[in-house]
């Protein structure tokens, strides 16, 4: 008697296993693995790895993409391809392309859902981007040359993040996310910093020639000192490549840092809050940026004014705690004489500014209306560049330029501040953060241009993101605190 075995259905397991296309593909991404870790290095190939995850998910979410985008701006804002085209584009320009890429067609796709917000200031803010097209182009006589012509467009991306924030952030949850993920990556950047400067100079000089690769500086001024001294202070510079723009930088992020931490209902914990928010204090200290840290202070006494009079006890002990540190460093005597020669004018940095102003001063006289753009001057006997935001877009802009941009920021101000007591406390201290987020850039902007500057063009992208995110808290005045909010206030 003979017994008939009936055959199997294949799994899908099995179907997959045999499938040649499956084969073909996993043969395929083998050898690219092998080959990237061959020409590349297993680094360059971690990297390129984890580039691809990044931009499948910024092709997924706009979370991802405000996320990664606030990320590269914070910690690693000059990373570009580590491949030559017809041009270079940076990390930053990526991520803010796709980010825009997919709000915009998910408007399309569904604008029944996601409809286009322009927000308090969407329009006047296009009509300020076309005051820049118009100098840019006045004061290049038509023929912008590339570099400065690429240099604004990364710019003008990064004015436009004030539209990107207030069309992806649309519920409390995202604007909850996005404040924590700028809080966690600003103490990322922070905690770079002072290991980089923390380490021995030949080996944070290493570390940073390496980045070379992506567009890293790998000569000239790379570690830098006070004064360009390297028998002096060296000061801290994280990824930021400037010590006054990482310093800024760090300003801008401490800010909301301490407004979560004097807030009832904060987003971390508050020992979290304070570790993240020492880290960029810390840091923004050993910048040595006298404009980074008088802004600090002027943002906090604007936030412990209008509304968290605990910050004047979180002033008094960061204060005390800072003194300590530099004492125990052994910088106290230093740090001392750097701020008094700075508010008296009486070191080289602060002389070379007052040259600036006036330099500037003369410009805008000659050219008052529109400024002479955004190249070189026209005169051999002015040069452009000053350290300062507000002569810097009288210059590049003339007083035209000048006048709407103090009118954006005044009008924002004047609209926030009104707004302001409608909200809960969990998102009034959002929109506070914000604020003096804002006013630690406008008063960093007294004596450093990095907020107006087109070669660093991460910098406006943190300064209109944190003013889009602000007015993208203003919808949230009708909307419920999310499902599952905890009653008790977190410790």
């Amino acid at each position: 008697m003979s017994i008939k075995l009936s055959a199997q259905p294949a799994t899908v397991r099995d179907r997959l296993v045999q499938s040649p296309l499956l084969i073909a593909l996993l043969a395929l991404a083998t050898g690219s693995l092998i080959g990237g870790v061959t020409a590349l290095g297993p680094l360059y190939t971690a990297a390129g790895l984890l580039a691809l995850a990044i931009a499948t998910a910024l092709l997924v979410s706009v979370k991802a993409g405000l996320i990664a985008a606030l990320a590269v701006a914070t910690i690693i804002p000059f990373g570009t391809l580590p491949f030559k085209a017809i041009i270079t584009p940076n990390f930053l320009t990526l991520v803010l392309v796709a980010l825009n890429g997919v709000w915009f067609l998910r408007a399309l796709a569904r604008s029944d859902a996601y409809d286009v917000r322009f927000g308090s200031l969407g329009l006047p803010l296009i009509g300020f981007l076309g005051l820049t097209l118009f100098s840019l182009v006045l004061g290049a006589r038509g023929l912008p040359d590339p570099q400065t012509l690429h240099n604004y467009a990364k710019f003008v991306l990064g004015v436009f993040c004030y539209l990107t924030m207030i069309n992806c952030v649309r519920d409390r949850d995202t604007a909850r996310l996005i404040v924590r993920a700028l809080i966690v990556v600003g103490g990322l950047s922070a905690l770079i910093g002072l290991i980089l400067w923390a380490l021995p100079d030949s080996i944070a000089l290493q570390l940073l020639v390496a980045l070379g690769r992506i567009g890293y500086p790998t000569s000239g001024r790379v570690l830098r000192y006070v004064e360009d001294d390297p028998n002096g202070l060296e000061r801290a510079i994280g990824l930021g490549v400037d010590p006054n723009s990482f310093g800024g930088m760090l300003a801008l992020v401490a800010v909301l840092t301490l407004t979560q931490l004097a807030a009832p209902r904060p987003l971390l914990p508050r020992w979290l809050l304070a570790t993240l928010g020492g880290l960029q204090v810390l840091a923004l200290l050993l910048t040595f940026s006298r404009a980074a840290l008088f802004g600090l202070i002027i943002a906090a006494a604007f936030l412990a004014t209008v509304r968290y009079r605990r910050l004047w006890r979180y002033m008094i002990v960061a204060g005390i705690l800072g003194a300590v540190l530099l004492l125990g460093l052994g910088y106290a005597d230093e740090f001392i004489n750097r701020v008094l020669s700075g508010v008296q004018f009486r070191d080289q940095a602060q002389q070379m500014r007052l040259d600036e102003y006036a330099n500037a001063i003369a410009i805008i006289q000659r050219y008052p209306a529109f400024g002479i753009g955004f190249g070189q001057a026209p005169d051999l006997d002015l040069s452009a560049g000053v350290s300062s935001i507000y002569l810097a877009i009288g210059q590049r802009m003339g007083l035209i330029g000048l006048a709407v941009f103090l009118g954006l920021i005044g009008f924002w101000f004047t609209r926030s501040l009104r707004i302001l007591p409608q909200l809960d406390d969990e998102a009034a201290s959002w929109l506070l953060g914000c604020q003096g987020a804002i006013v630690a850039a406008l008063a960093v902007g007294l004596a450093d241009h990095y907020f107006f500057n087109i070669e660093f063009s991460h910098m406006a992208t943190l300064f209109w993101c944190t003013i889009g995110l602000g007015s993208a808290i203003e919808w949230l005045i009708n909307e419920p605190l999310s499902k599952g909010q905890p009653d008790a206030l977190p410790r």
